[in-house]
């Protein structure tokens, strides 16, 4: 639904981002990551036609962003970080006028403003307006905006900024329902957020793409490795070693601070695997019959705060405007060591 194929954009000597390459499937929420000034934003603009690119290519449902604007922009609901809305107008007044401009047909105005009001739960407040409505219902009404022509692609920037806690749940809750129907690309710092709602990430830094695919896969290919956490109340050498034995198995670690016992009287170990092998259940068979006292057995992951923390924190990110560059360093557009085979790789195994 959606192919980027090396899109750069440069203003003079600043590179905002660089060959930026990632596809998102039909139906799928994608979740794009970076830290603030990575180039998510720019990228962002660059596919909703707001900002053309120095180089490269995009297609959108099907047409090129720079050969097919028009095409592209009716396909697509944008929810910039900065809501486009206008304080004065009443909720239903403003989305009959964005939906006016999108090209929805007359006669279909009211079923489209009264099916974007129900999806985006705005029924209580489409009289009143928008800028006597909080900041929960102001997000809503520019997702709204956004729906009103029923895009089959949703660019959404940093949908739940500067939401309280109950809000960030009701925005994730209404995204998650749009999945499937919709192709959304969700931009976001909040690494929670994408855990919840995305299928697979893309994580930008320092404006390149440092790594594409799903958190779970992410982890397994940084840390080389996957593991299992065991807990049994009655450990003995011979069983580590049994279990060590085991086919798949790279070692067994007791878990930091090494012999550490927890307050139920467990000690727990931990499970070096091959990638791809889950030895759960030979390792729990093992256990049991050698009377080892297994309370617990589950499959451990890097986090995505992890993951995320490995790929971006070597170097400070890239600038995203050009009133927040420094006076140095303007064409330092190098990724994160190891970042570009680590990103082939990624790229590889989808």
């Amino acid at each position: 639904m959606i192919e980027v194929d090396q899109l750069t954009k440069r203003y003079g000597s600043l590179t905002a981002i660089e060959a930026v390459t990632f596809r998102v499937e039909p139906g799928e929420v994608l979740a794009f990551l970076g830290p603030n000034g990575a180039g998510k934003t720019t990228t962002m603009r660059i596919l909703t036609g707001a900002l053309p690119a120095t180089s490269g290519h995009a297609r959108v449902a099907g047409y090129d962003i720079d050969e097919s604007p028009l095409e592209v922009k009716q396909r697509i609901g944008y929810l910039p970080e900065t809501l486009p809305l206008y304080p004065e107008m009443t909720v239903t007044e403003y989305l009959r006028y964005v939906a006016r401009i999108k090209g929805v047909a007359r006669g279909g105005l009211r079923r489209s403003v009264d099916v974007a009001v129900e999806r985006c739960a705005l029924g209580q407040v489409r009289g009143r307006l928008i800028g006597n409505l909080s900041r929960g219902y102001r997000q809503r009404v520019g997702l709204a905006q956004a729906l009103i022509h029923d895009p089959p692609v949703l660019i959404l920037d940093e949908p739940t900024g500067g939401l309280d806690p109950k809000q960030i749940i009701e925005i994730r809750e209404l995204i998650k329902t749009l999945a499937g129907a919709h192709t959304v690309i969700l931009s976001t710092h909040i690494l929670p957020e994408a855990t919840a709602i995305c299928q697979r990430v893309v994580i930008i830094h320092k404006g390149r793409v440092v790594a594409v695919d799903t958190p779970e896969r992410l982890a397994a290919q940084l840390r080389g490795s996957e593991q299992v956490k065991i807990a049994l109340r009655r450990p003995t050498e011979a069983l580590r070693t049994a279990v060590a034995g085991l086919p798949g198995v790279l070692a067994v670690l007791p878990e930091a601070p090494a012999g550490a016992v927890r307050d139920d009287g467990a000690t727990v170990w931990l499970i070096d695997c091959e990638q791809g092998r889950d030895v759960r259940e030979a390792a729990a068979r093992l256990i049991v019959g050698a009377d080892g006292g297994l309370v617990e057995l589950s499959a451990m992951a890097m986090s995505l705060e992890e993951v995320f923390l490995q790929l971006t924190t070597d170097a400070p990110a890239r600038p995203d405007r050009l009133d927040d560059v420094p006076a140095a360093g303007l064409n330092d557009a190098s990724p994160p060591r190891g970042s570009a085979q680590f990103a082939q790789q990624s790229k590889d195994t989808e």
